[in-house]
C-alpha cells in the first residue's frame, strides 16, 4: 500500500475547514460530549435489567444467545433497507446472513435490528408519491434511531444505497455517535443500454417523433438487472462520498452485486466493525465525521460533478454531528476544486466505466497529491485516508488490497488533478435579489451558463408540458417552477422537465429553468438554477415574477436576478400558493402534513430536525469545561497503530 502523502493542504481546503470548526465550535464541542458520556467500555447491554435482557435474546440460540447472555461479546445491529421491488436494494436480501456469520467469526453477535423504508424517485418521479421522497430522510433517520434505541449494541451495519436512504442512516447513526458505524453498499448493476441513447429516445419522444413503446423499450434496457443506476445520480454519489469519508470499505461502493468480492467485501464488513467496536481500535462514527471528513466528502462531490442533493444532505448529515456546513463553503472550495470526472449526465460514461478507469481509489489518489483531500483523518479502514488509495481484489480466494495504477485507464473518463477537464468543480451557487439557488455546471456548455431571457412561470410539471406540446415555448425563455420547495409539496425532483427543455435548446433558443425544487444528479445540459431559497412558500421573491419579467442567470459569476424594480415586486398581489392541506392528500401525504409544516430550507439541509444547539445539549458534562473538540472518554485521538488493510492482508 503506498505511504501516507506529505502534501500540505490546498491553502482554501485548509481555509474553509477551519472556519467551518470556528463557527460549530460550540455545537460540536457540545454532540462529541454526549457522545463521549454515552461510550461503554464494554458491551452496553451489561447495564441491562435482566428481564430488559432477556428479550433481547429471547428469539436467539446456540453460541449467540449464551453470548448475549453471558455480554461478553459485542453485539453488532444490522439496519437494512432491503426490499426486492426496488434493484438497488434487492442485492441485500442475503447480506444479514452473511454479516452474522462473519461477525460471529470475529467473536462478535450480529442481530437484525431493523429495516427502513427505501423509495425511489425513479418510479415516483412526476407522481405524487415523489412529494414524500425528501421527507423520507427524516423517516429513515427516526427508524434507524428505534433500531439503535435498545441498547443491545456496540456497533452497527448499515445497509442502504440510494437517494435518502444513506443520508438518513447517518442521520439517526449521529444520534448513537459513540457506536461505531460502518456502511454496506451493494453496488451498480451492470452496464445496458448507452445513458446517452437513453437521452435521446426521451427526447424524441418528448416531440412526439417516438412511441411509448420505443421509450419504454429503451428504460428497461437501461434499467435492467439488480443493483444501482448506472448514471451518476444521487444513487452514485452517495457512494463516493461515504468511501471518501471513510465509511465504507476502501474500493466497496461499485463492485457489482452478485460477484464473489461483493460476497467478500460484505463479510470483511462484519469482520471489520467488530475490531473497530472495542479496545485500541474502537473508531466511533462521531470520531470518523469531523469536519475534516465532511470537506473531504465535499471536495470529492464537486471533482465528479455529483448530485446537486448533497447541497442538502451533506449540511443535514453535519448538522447531526454538530457541525455547521453551508453553501459558502461549498461555493469556495468549487472554486478551487478541479473537475476530474465525465460520467453521465457530466459525459457519454457510466459509473461501471469510471470504476474501471480506476475510480474512486485513483480520485482519493490524485486529490490527496493536489493537497485538495485530508489525509489525516479517521476511517472504518483505520487511520489515514490513504488507504482508500487500494483497491480490493481476490487472490487465490482471499480478499486483499493491493495499490491502483498512478495514472487513468481511460482519460475521457477520468483525470488527474493536473489535467482535468474543467479547472473548478461541477456546482456553483448563485445569489441575486431572487435569493440563493445551487447551479450543476459539469454538463452544461460554458457559452450556456450565462441566460438572459423572459419568464414563463408555472406551478405544476403538467402546466409546463401542456404549454410546451402547445408551442408556446418555442423561444428564448427562463422556465419559472415555483410552489416546489420543502414547505410547498415536499421539494420533489423536476426530472420531467428536462427532455423538453431540451428539445428547446437545441432548437437554437437561450434556456433555463429556475426553481425551488431540485433536480437531483440527473442535472443536464440546460443551465437549471435549482433550491431556490427562500422558496415561494416562505414569502421568496420568486413567487413575485410574473410572466414576461427578464431573468438573469449568470452561472460564471454566480449571480440571479430577476430586472425588474424592489418597489414594484413588493406592490405585485401574490398569484398562487401552496397546496392546501385538504388538497396535499393521498399516496400518503396527509400523514407527512407535519413534516411538511416543520421543515427548514433548502439550504440549511431541507430538515425537520434543525441543527443541534449548545442549549440543548450544554446540560452535559463537559460542556460547560470547554471540552476541547474530539475530546472527551472514549473520543479522543485514537492511537495509530498499525491498521488492518494493508497490500496483502486484511484484518490481521
Amino acid at each position: 500500500m503506498s505511504p501516507a502523502p506529505t502534501t500540505k493542504p490546498h491553502r482554501v481546503v485548509a481555509d474553509v475547514t477551519a472556519r467551518i470548526a470556528e463557527r460549530s465550535a460550540a455545537t460540536r464541542t457540545a454532540y462529541l460530549a454526549r457522545t463521549a458520556e454515552a461510550h461503554e467500555e464494554g458491551p452496553v447491554r451489561r447495564g441491562l435489567a435482566c428481564s430488559n435482557l432477556a428479550h433481547g435474546f429471547a428469539a436467539m440460540d446456540g453460541v449467540d444467545k449464551a453470548a448475549l447472555r453471558a455480554a461478553r461479546a459485542p453485539g453488532v445491529a444490522i439496519v437494512s433497507s432491503y426490499n426486492d421491488m426496488l434493484s438497488a436494494h434487492q442485492p441485500m436480501q442475503e447480506y444479514p446472513a452473511w454479516l452474522k456469520k462473519s461477525v460471529r467469526s470475529a467473536g462478535g453477535v450480529a442481530q437484525f435490528a431493523g429495516g427502513v423504508p427505501a423509495m425511489c424517485d425513479g418510479i415516483t418521479q412526476g407522481r405524487a408519491g415523489m412529494e414524500l421522497s425528501l421527507f423520507s430522510r427524516e423517516v429513515i433517520a427516526m427508524s434507524t434511531a428505534i433500531a439503535l434505541s435498545h441498547d443491545m449494541f456496540d456497533a452497527s451495519l448499515l445497509l442502504g444505497v440510494c437517494d435518502k436512504i444513506v443520508p438518513g442512516l447517518l442521520i439517526g447513526a449521529l444520534s448513537f455517535g459513540h457506536l461505531p458505524a460502518l456502511l454496506v453498499p451493494a453496488g451498480p448493476m451492470n452496464s445496458g443500454l448507452p445513458n446517452k441513447e437513453k437521452a435521446r429516445v426521451r427526447q424524441l419522444y418528448a416531440e412526439g417523433l417516438a412511441t411509448r413503446e420505443d421509450l419504454l423499450d429503451a428504460e428497461a434496457a437501461s434499467y435492467h438487472s439488480a443493483g444501482t443506476c448506472t448514471f451518476y445520480g444521487t444513487a452514485n454519489s452517495n457512494q463516493m462520498v461515504v468511501e471518501v469519508m471513510g465509511l465504507h470499505l476502501p474500493g466497496a461502493s461499485f463492485v457489482q452485486p452478485g460477484s464473489a468480492l461483493r460476497h467478500a467485501l460484505t463479510e470483511e464488513a462484519g469482520r471489520r466493525v467488530v475490531a473497530i467496536s472495542r479496545g485500541e481500535e474502537y473508531t466511533p462514527v462521531a470520531r470518523i465525521l469531523d469536519e475534516k471528513a465532511f470537506v473531504n466528502g465535499v471536495v470529492a462531490l464537486l471533482a465528479t460533478g455529483g448530485s446537486t442533493n448533497h447541497t442538502m444532505h451533506l449540511v443535514a448529515i453535519a448538522a447531526a454531528a454538530g457541525i455547521q456546513l453551508t453553501w459558502d463553503d461549498f461555493a469556495d472550495l468549487s472554486a478551487v476544486v478541479p473537475l476530474l470526472a465525465r460520467v453521465y449526465p457530466n459525459g457519454s460514461a457510466d459509473i461501471n466505466h469510471f470504476h474501471a478507469a480506476g475510480g474512486i481509489q485513483f480520485l482519493v489518489g490524485t486529490l490527496l497529491d493536489a493537497g485538495l483531500l485530508h489525509e489525516d483523518v479517521h476511517t472504518v479502514a483505520g487511520f489515514g485516508l490513504h488507504r482508500y488509495r487500494a483497491e480490493p481484489i481476490l487472490s487465490d480466494g482471499e480478499l486483499v488490497w493491493r495499490d491502483v495504477p498512478t495514472r487513468s485507464l481511460d482519460e475521457e473518463v477520468l483525470r488527474p488533478a493536473w489535467r482535468p477537464f474543467a479547472a473548478d468543480g461541477g456546482l456553483r451557487m448563485v445569489e441575486g435579489n431572487l435569493g440563493r439557488a445551487v447551479v450543476k455546471v459539469s454538463a452544461v456548455a460554458p457559452e450556456h451558463r450565462v441566460v438572459q431571457a423572459p419568464a414563463r412561470v408555472f406551478t405544476t410539471q403538467e402546466a409546463f408540458k401542456a404549454a410546451f406540446e402547445a408551442g408556446e415555448l418555442d423561444r428564448d425563455v427562463v422556465v419559472v417552477v415555483r410552489q416546489q420547495g420543502p414547505r410547498a409539496n415536499g421539494m420533489p425532483e423536476l426530472h420531467g422537465l428536462t427532455p423538453a427543455l431540451g428539445v428547446l435548446m437545441d432548437r437554437g433558443h437561450a434556456v433555463a429553468l429556475l426553481t425551488d425544487g431540485r433536480m437531483s444528479g440527473a442535472s443536464g445540459k440546460v443551465p437549471a438554477a435549482i433550491q431556490v431559497t427562500p422558496e415561494a412558500a416562505a414569502g421568496g421573491l420568486i413567487a413575485r415574477v410574473a410572466d414576461g419579467d427578464v431573468i438573469r442567470l449568470d452561472a460564471s459569476s454566480g449571480s440571479l436576478d430577476v430586472l425588474v424594480g424592489d418597489e414594484e415586486l413588493a406592490r405585485r398581489e401574490l398569484v398562487d400558493s401552496p397546496p392546501s392541506e385538504a388538497s396535499w392528500t393521498g399516496t400518503g401525504r396527509e400523514l407527512f402534513a407535519a413534516l411538511r409544516r416543520a421543515v427548514g430550507p433548502a439550504d440549511q439541509g431541507a430538515s425537520v430536525f434543525g441543527g443541534l444547539t449548545p442549549e440543548h445539549l450544554g446540560v452535559l458534562s463537559g460542556v460547560q469545561g470547554g471540552l476541547p473538540p474530539g475530546q472527551g472518554p472514549g473520543l479522543g485521538p485514537a492511537q495509530h497503530r498499525t491498521p488492518a488493510f494493508t497490500t496483502q492482508e486484511v484484518g490481521q
